[in-house]
């Protein structure tokens, strides 16, 4: 164990940034702006993978496997996103590299070999996937196309931070092709629902659904719905995004489909993505300055046991019970880990395990063998209590439930203290600089009052409600006529 963390009142961003290295989930790589996703956090986006890919597959999504490639002339079909994306893009030139002849011991890009067409590597699949549609699309029978694909997407980034902003990083993209608008609305509509369910039932995040302003939309989308949550700096994060891409990609590529009708018509789009900037989220909506905090439903490790002995008789009696309690708890669905490594003191152990989020921690030593009960500590209040071996198995399943929901009970308590309703600008500001969070306000609708707001504040439109009131106003910036309240907030 090293040294403490820098608490999160005197620099969050600090904070975050040691906690990520310091509880062994990554670290940054030989390569600029790339990370290391070390076991621990590759661990915790096994889990989130498991199950997003589980409702994908519920809700009739089939998994698939595109280049990492993209031809040039295909990302540039569609105008916008290609514009979006352009950039971020990291571009492939050569196929080979040779030996320098002033310098054997180098190597050099051979001229010679050229590629004919430069190569995009891939910061969003559209453009591919719509290109190979094209072949599997004639008619109506071959339609709805549900796939997803789980791969790595490049973004050039320029200023990066572990999990939240990386060059490179992992994510699942889906990829749908419909016969109708109405159809490709409710798919984008139903896959930012998933999202939603996933961020608050198992990473224990309380998220607000909306939609985007055209500023914030995707490119080459028609509409971007999304869930946004909120950090404990107050800071917005984008948890999730699903586009209605109405017929952009189709035209773009000319995939038409011959409707029951006999006519040919172009077929309607839909894409949507999550990535590893969920687990920034994780960590940076429940943790706190001892470490990690991690909700149950998604922690590698639900249950530590650790020892406490002297001399190997001890241990041989403390490991008979832990050994006991292991298979139990496993017997019941709760993944468990009996530390009785001799290189590490408890001490140690205890705060390795704090650091590292581990939901609940049970000590045994020769007084708990007496007494026929052990010590537990929750991960989430810090409390520890004495329970009898017979009653740890009940007490350890209850406890899964509780601190998942008092995880997220406790987010949604920051987070709705953390909304606040303003009507003027003077307010605006004044919310953004002392309070942060979401700030609720009226909008006049135009791009040009956003940027101007933007360029005064540094907050963005994250999204505008699905839910909620819709009452009539003026805009807090422009005075206008404004249908509803929007959400503002400083962002990740």
């Amino acid at each position: 164990m090293g040294k403490k963390l820098t608490t999160r009142k005197e620099d969050y961003s600090k904070w975050y940034n040691e906690l990520v290295v310091s509880a062994n989930l990554a670290e940054n790589s030989a390569v600029r702006g790339c990370m290391v996703i070390k076991p621990y956090g590759y661990a915790i986006w096994e889990k989130m993978q498991a199950e997003l890919d589980r409702m994908f597959k519920e809700t009739g999504h089939e998994n698939a496997y595109f280049p990492l490639f993209v031809p040039k002339s295909l990302f540039e079909a569609e105008e916008k996103n290609a514009e979006g994306f352009a950039k971020e893009c990291a571009v492939v030139t050569h196929y080979r590299l040779k030996t320098d002849p002033e310098n054997p011991s180098k190597l050099i890009v051979d001229p010679e070999a050229k590629l004919e067409e430069e190569l995009i590597v891939r910061p969003t699949s559209e453009a591919i996937i719509w290109n190979t549609y094209k072949g599997w699309i004639q008619s109506y029978r071959d339609l709805p196309i549900l796939i997803n694909q789980w791969a790595n997407v490049v973004r050039w980034e320029m200023r990066t931070r572990l999990f939240l902003r990386t060059a490179e990083f992992l994510w699942q993209e889906g990829h749908t092709a419909h016969a109708s608008k109405t159809e490709a609305i409710a798919e984008a509509e139903q896959m930012n629902n998933i999202y939603a369910q996933f961020v608050e039932n198992f990473m224990g995040i309380p998220v607000i659904k909306g939609t985007k302003s055209e500023n914030e939309r995707f490119a080459g989308a028609v509409e971007t719905y999304c869930i946004e949550a909120l950090m404990q700096d107050g800071k917005a994060l984008q948890a999730g995004t699903s586009h209605f891409l109405g017929q952009n990609f189709a035209k773009a590529f000319d995939v038409k489909f011959a409707s029951k009708e006999g006519n040919l018509e172009h077929v309607w789009a839909t894409s949507w993505g999550v990535s590893t900037r969920l687990v920034g989220a994780l960590i940076m909506t429940h943790s706190d300055d001892q470490g990690l905090v991690l909700p149950p439903n998604l922690a590698p490790i639900q249950v530590v046991i650790v020892p406490i002995y002297k001399g190997e008789e001890q241990l041989a009696q403390i490991s008979e019970v832990a050994n006991d309690l292991v298979n139990k708890l496993r017997n019941v669905g709760v993944s468990v880990k009996y530390d009785d490594r001799d290189t590490q003191k408890p001490g140690w152990k205890f705060a390795q395990y704090e650091l590292q989020g581990v939901p609940v921690r049970i000590a045994i030593g020769p007084k708990d063998l007496e007494k026929g009960s052990v010590e537990l500590a929750r991960r989430d209040t810090l409390s520890k209590e004495i329970v009898p071996q017979g009653e740890i198995v009940e007490k350890v399943k209850g406890l899964m439930t509780e601190i998942q929901e008092n995880l997220y009970n406790r987010a949604l308590k920051y987070r709705d203290e953390h909304i606040t309703e303003v009507n003027s600008f003077e307010e605006f500001k004044e919310v953004l600089n002392t309070k942060g969070g979401f700030i609720s306000a009226h909008w006049d609708g135009t791009s040009e009052t956003e940027l101007k707001i933007k360029e005064k504040t540094k907050a963005t439109i994250r999204l505008i409600p699905i839910e909620g009131k819709k009452e009539a106003g003026n805009c807090v910036y422009s005075g206008n006529a404004s249908p509803q309240r929007v959400l503002f907030a400083k962002a990740y």
